[in-house]
């Protein structure tokens, strides 16, 4: 880990960190950071702009960080995540201090999430709206129900003759 990460917040101080990063971004213009799941557009047109204008990595570590931390808080606030400190083995797979804990138990990494799309080409694979929408699907829909089908029912081994 870098210099940097001592000043990462951990996570008990990810919600006041994204709300601070979230005014700074908003005084200096219009930029509608709500915590939507609409407003991940706006985060995924953010990165995809710092990208193509040819800016160093380095330079934007710390807005990369703060929009992960946006992107973090809006699956807090929708999603019912909370957000988590990485234990050694998590931050060294990670690449990062702190996470996001699924309902369901699943660790994810917002903000490595942001720094893909950085390092990526900005395709719909790395794109944030979807990350949220993915994560929070698969929580909420069994993948039946998702292609429009009723969850499969089990029937146990007994019943069978019966049936």
């Amino acid at each position: 880990m870098e210099a940097a990460d001592e000043r990462t917040p951990a996570a008990g101080r990810m919600r006041p960190y994204a709300a601070a990063f979230v005014a700074r971004m908003t005084a200096r213009g219009r930029l509608p950071l709500d915590y939507s799941v609409a407003s991940l557009r706006v985060v995924d047109f953010l990165v995809d702009g710092l990208r193509k204008g040819g800016t160093d990595h380095e330079r934007v570590r710390e807005t990369l960080f703060g929009l992960g931390a946006y992107v973090g808080e809006v699956l807090v606030r929708h999603a019912g995540a909370v957000w988590v400190d990485f234990d050694e083995g998590q931050r060294a797979y990670f690449g990062q201090p702190v996470g996001v804990r699924m309902p369901d138990g699943r660790i994810w990494n917002p903000v490595g999430k942001v720094h893909n799309r950085f390092e990526a080409d900005g395709g719909p694979q790395e794109s944030l709206r979807t990350f949220y929408l993915v994560l929070h699907g698969r929580a909420r829909r069994s993948p039946a129900a998702a292609h429009g089908r009723p969850a499969p029912v089990r029937v146990p081994h007994e019943a069978r003759d019966e049936l």
